[in-house]
């Protein structure tokens, strides 16, 4: 029997229009219906996690910043972080702009940029289609490296580095690999994303890596919820598509990826769903929640 669902955002809950289609909505209620816990994990930071669990009512915990940060929503509580410290974030922003490479640091509560491009490019563009409430804190900052060093809070979830030049992308991941105490997200593929700019969709694709604190990763963010729940891992149901999922698909009872996940994803999941456009999540609780 499961007692909790971990369900990646982006590219498993939502649609490709970022959005929580019906039946998803109507399949989360159902598993909430049969006492079993609903849990967003994302590489999002945390204030744009909460908006989304708020709208399918699966707002107690949320995991943000690739499970850098296991936030309770109730309680306006962080139970678990795992953040990157600012010498850390300062040696890696020099390697970027060193090497001229664009980058972007995520906060519990906003992205920091110098400019709206690949990523940001794309959150930027959903914003321009949503409700405020809903709208991912872009701050474009232009000089990155100095607001860092004055920034007070400890609560650095991720950079992101990306590149459209593959050549160049693979020099950075080798600087980055002589960085010490960090993880550094292995993404075999690149990156396709679709913006729409009056009624015409183009396409991005880049190249890209996300940075995190040591021994970050969604499932160890839900095993620390799973010791406050006393839950076991056999009784997890796992749904994520991307390279920042895998560990939870391998660690719980069950990992599920949607059909438009990456062959190695499909590879190492116990099922394949239908695709995030086809309402995939509610497929995998009908099937497994009883």
């Amino acid at each position: 029997m499961y007692k909790l669902i971990a369900i990646d955002i982006d590219g498993t809950l939502l649609d490709s229009k970022g959005e929580v289609t019906k039946k998803n909505k109507k399949a989360i209620e159902y598993a909430m219906s049969k006492n079993v816990e609903v849990v967003l994990t994302s590489g999002r930071m945390t204030r744009a996690v909460v908006p989304i669990a708020n709208e399918i009512n699966a707002n107690k915990y949320v995991i943000s910043g690739n499970g850098a940060q296991l936030y309770d929503i109730q309680n306006d509580k962080v139970l678990y972080g795992n953040y990157l410290s600012k010498q850390k974030v300062l040696e890696i922003i020099k390697i970027c702009e060193r090497n001229n490479i664009f980058y972007n640091i995520y906060t519990s509560n906003a992205i920091l940029s110098k400019a709206l491009n690949y990523d940001v490019l794309f959150f930027n563009n959903v914003n321009s289609r949503t409700t405020p409430d809903k709208r991912i804190n872009i701050n474009i900052v232009n000089d990155m490296y100095s607001y860092i060093q004055e920034y007070e809070d400890n609560d650095i979830l991720k950079i992101s580095i990306s590149h459209d030049d593959k050549l160049s992308f693979i020099k950075i991941m080798e600087l980055l690999k002589e960085v010490e105490d960090i993880d550094i997200l292995e993404v075999l593929h690149m990156s396709k994303k679709t913006i729409e700019h009056k009624n015409t969709k183009y396409e991005i694709s880049y190249y890209y890596t996300e940075v995190t604190n040591q021994n970050v990763n969604k499932w160890s963010a839900i095993e620390k919820l799973l010791e406050k729940l006393d839950i076991k891992p056999s009784e997890v149901i796992a749904i994520g598509d991307n390279v920042n999922d895998k560990e939870m698909i391998v660690n719980a009872g069950l990992g599920i990826t949607p059909k438009n996940s990456s062959p190695q994803m499909q590879e190492i999941a116990n099922v394949v769903v239908s695709s995030n456009n086809e309402s995939g999540v509610s497929e995998a609780i009908y099937k497994y929640i009883k």
